[in-house]
């Protein structure tokens, strides 16, 4: 059964689960036709899911185009989150990046194709190195002054990007984000050294994609390295990850799911306000994705997922963990020496 979470620090409540549109349209060669789009759109619904993420570029706008016809009637049921700053434009240098002049335009096109007045999540897609934070995040405020947008979020971005941003809108009285959308699964857990704990410190929802790992955690692969997907056209799968897939597959069969359901189980028991974006070509795969809400994982069984994909913490934290305790002692005998 769908649950509901806060959308970071903001009274909005999402479902425990978003739907990623990027399937809705067959442009970019991973998509489905509007006829099986409405479908996945129609069950997500049905099963309680009210939070969908999109962006301007996914499909070339069509997966914009097959929502604003799929919520007709319904679109104050929703939280609908698109993106901007990939271009839509070629031959345009400023059709792209963070710019406000990009924002502007892009809203503005998004909000025509969505059939909509507003954008509940409006996301900066990805970093842009060339647009001063300032410029974007006081035009992300207007465009919350104005209605069009009602929260805003950041995607793809180093954590000390989002940290700097984040602290000039609250110093500034800007609307700051409440969102932070990564790559993040039992695959790559270096968001955890950075990102996860900067998302709580600010109360950000995290959002996370490519959450069955490019479908190396569903077992594909163990079973056929050379198996057609986005993990083997990049080349050999790496034995890591290969042993990662092995064990989530063992624990699937001992809890009756599929590895996929234990995959996105995982994630949602995580250390942070989690929210995994699941996309689905068909109602049969999104079905299996939901699926992931009957699972349940035991202590022992989270701890044997989190041991098999460990990483190191990288400087300074692994060199702050392992000198913790001796600094902790020398703090105590200071205060005792002090006091005595």
């Amino acid at each position: 059964m769908m649950k509901y979470r806060l959308l970071g620090r903001s009274g909005v409540k999402v479902s425990e689960l978003a739907l990623g549109a990027m399937t809705f349209g067959t442009e970019m060669g991973i998509g489905v036709e509007k006829e099986e789009s409405r479908k996945v759109y129609d069950r997500f619904r049905e099963e309680g899911g009210n939070f969908i993420d999109t962006a301007n570029v996914y499909n070339k706008g069509t997966s914009e185009t097959f929502l604003g016809e799929f919520m007709a009637g319904e679109r104050e049921r929703l939280v609908l989150a698109t993106k901007y700053t990939g271009g839509m434009r070629s031959k345009d240098m400023n059709a792209s990046g963070n710019s406000r002049k990009n924002m502007m335009e892009s809203v503005h096109a998004s909000l025509k194709r969505l059939n909509t007045d507003y954008i509940d999540l409006y996301w900066v897609h990805a970093r842009d190195p060339l647009t001063p934070v300032d410029e974007m995040m006081r035009a992300f405020d207007d465009l919350v002054t104005q209605g069009k947008v009602l929260y805003v979020g950041v995607s793809d971005t180093p954590a000390w990007v989002v940290a700097q941003a984040n602290t000039m809108a609250e110093l500034r009285g800007w609307s700051r984000f409440v969102g932070l959308q990564i790559r993040y699964s039992l695959i790559d857990r270096t968001v955890e050294r950075e990102l996860l704990p900067m998302s709580r410190a600010f109360d950000l929802a995290v959002t996370p994609w490519g959450i069955v790992g490019s479908g190396i955690l569903s077992g594909k692969y163990n079973l056929d390295e050379k198996a057609p997907g986005r993990a083997s056209a990049r080349g050999p799968i790496d034995e890591r990850s290969l042993h990662i897939a092995a064990k989530v597959m063992e624990v699937a069969e001992a809890v009756g799911a599929t590895p996929t359901q234990v995959a996105i189980s995982w994630l949602l028991r995580g250390p942070a306000n989690i929210i995994p974006l699941i996309g689905a070509r068909t109602v049969e795969q999104l079905d299996e994705n939901l699926g992931c809400l009957d699972v349940h994982l035991d202590d022992e069984q989270m701890q044997l997922l989190n041991d098999i994909s460990a990483i190191s913490p990288g400087f300074p934290h692994d060199m702050l963990s392992q000198s913790g305790s001796s600094r902790a002692k020398q703090i105590i005998n200071h205060r005792e020496w002090f006091s005595g």
